[in-house]
């Protein structure tokens, strides 16, 4: 009877025990993920040393850090057989002060990938601000279904943790191309709040309704690896009511505040929202737009337009070709940005000679370019302090277009409005 009551003194320190031991090793498994996610390796780079030239961030810079120029993050994407677009992309958007993660997805081989990185760090100039990387374990993105959003999130968060001196977010397809040089974009972007986000979008659903948000999916390219059809299931679902759903197009300039509340905050709407949207056909298109929306910290940061110019009759599907009086259209409509059909379209020669200033193979010179070396290989071969930014008349056209969008008459009344 005394062997049985000691027995049962013990069970409870002996479950106490265990439960202690549990608790320790599972804290220890945590802390060991922690560091593991803390250093493992960054993307691939041109370079191993970490710091970049002293002479595009001099120490003795005239210019005071609250008036510096603002930042941008640029994620560029493409897939296999897209590596000269991405560079074209990469030279035409280029700016010291900015960063670039280039992106091939998973359909490119991983010989392409590595071809990217070394052509990135031939590249003097990108060698000296070390602000360009290269994604090396690619995800898979469909243009339907929710792996964009995962691979637009994935690659948000990438640069989040590069670097912590970016402004805002921008996520170029290589469909996309600049109408305004670096430092004309980022001569106006000084002047506005770093809270302000640029996305069309409407509450308005109509045909999405049965075709982008009712239907059941699952997207392959978030669990295969290679490309496959996209599964639709034969049930639909309702609308949700606990939130209004907001949709646009996937591109747009978002602030780093809203990014980190999107990667990072307390706030688990974005979350909710993401688990939502993942079996949606059409999910980046209304992601970034429904959380702005609904949520009070950032609705009245949202200006209904995304700075991207589209051509009258533009389509995804069609090969466009501007004639003069569309490319003038184009270049007077104060747009930072347009939807072009293909590397090859000689529209853009035009936007680089005419609007950028850009010679084939370099990049856009800006106020940090003093000139070549001598040996006629780049005309940016010489650089100086990256915070003095040399506007031209791209920054007139792109200010008063912002104007018209931050007049009191238009700003709110087109600002998350319920249809």
């Amino acid at each position: 009877m005394q062997n049985g009551t000691h027995v049962a003194k013990e069970q409870p320190r002996l479950t106490l025990y265990i439960i202690l031991t549990t608790a320790f090793l599972s804290l220890c498994f945590l802390l060991s993920l922690s560091s593991s996610y803390q250093n493992s390796p960054p993307p691939h780079t041109g370079s191993h040393d970490i710091r970049p030239d002293p002479r595009l961030f001099p120490s003795s810079s005239k210019i005071a850090a609250d008036t510096a120029p603002p930042s941008i993050a640029y994620l560029i994407s493409g897939s296999s057989g897209d590596s000269r677009r991405i560079l074209r992309l990469l030279f035409a958007t280029y700016h010291p002060r900015n960063r670039y993660l280039l992106h091939l997805d998973s359909l490119a081989t991983q010989s392409e990938r590595d071809r990217l990185a070394l052509t990135v760090g031939d590249v003097p100039i990108f060698r000296a601000a070390r602000n360009v990387d290269v994604v090396g374990k690619a995800d898979f993105a469909y243009r339907r279904g929710s792996s964009p959003m995962a691979s637009t999130l994935h690659g948000a968060s990438i640069l989040l943790r590069l670097s912590g001196a970016w402004d805002w977010f921008v996520n170029l397809s290589i469909d996309e191309y600049p109408l305004v040089t670096q430092d004309e974009l980022l001569h106006i972007l000084s002047h506005l709040p770093k809270d302000l986000n640029f996305v069309n979008h409407t509450s308005y659903i109509g045909w999405k309704e049965s075709r982008r948000l009712k239907p059941v999916i699952v997207d392959p390219g978030l669990y295969l690896a290679e490309k496959t059809d996209m599964f639709f299931a034969s049930q639909k679902r309702e609308l949700p009511k606990a939130f209004k759903l907001f949709s646009g197009p996937s591109f747009s300039i978002l602030s780093r505040s809203f990014i980190e509340h999107c990667v990072l905050g307390t706030d688990n709407f974005p979350r909710t929202l993401l688990m939502y949207l993942s079996n949606t056909p059409a999910s980046l298109s209304n992601y970034f737009p429904t959380i702005l929306c609904n949520s009070n910290l950032f609705k009245k940061t949202i200006i209904n337009n995304n700075l991207l110019y589209l051509a009258s009759n533009d389509t995804s599907k069609g090969h466009h070709q501007l004639d003069p009086k569309e490319f003038t259209e184009m270049a007077q409509s104060g747009a930072a940005f347009a939807r072009v059909s293909s590397l090859d379209d000689p529209v853009l020669d035009r936007i680089d000679h005419e609007l950028l200033g850009r010679a084939h193979g370099q990049v856009v010179p800006g106020g940090w370019c003093l000139g070549d070396s001598g040996d006629n290989r780049s005309s940016c071969s010489v650089w100086g302090d990256s915070g003095i930014l040399r506007p031209g008349s791209g920054s007139e056209r792109l200010e008063r277009r912002i104007v018209e969008l931050l007049s009191n008459d238009w700003f709110r009344l087109h600002q998350c409005i319920s249809e």
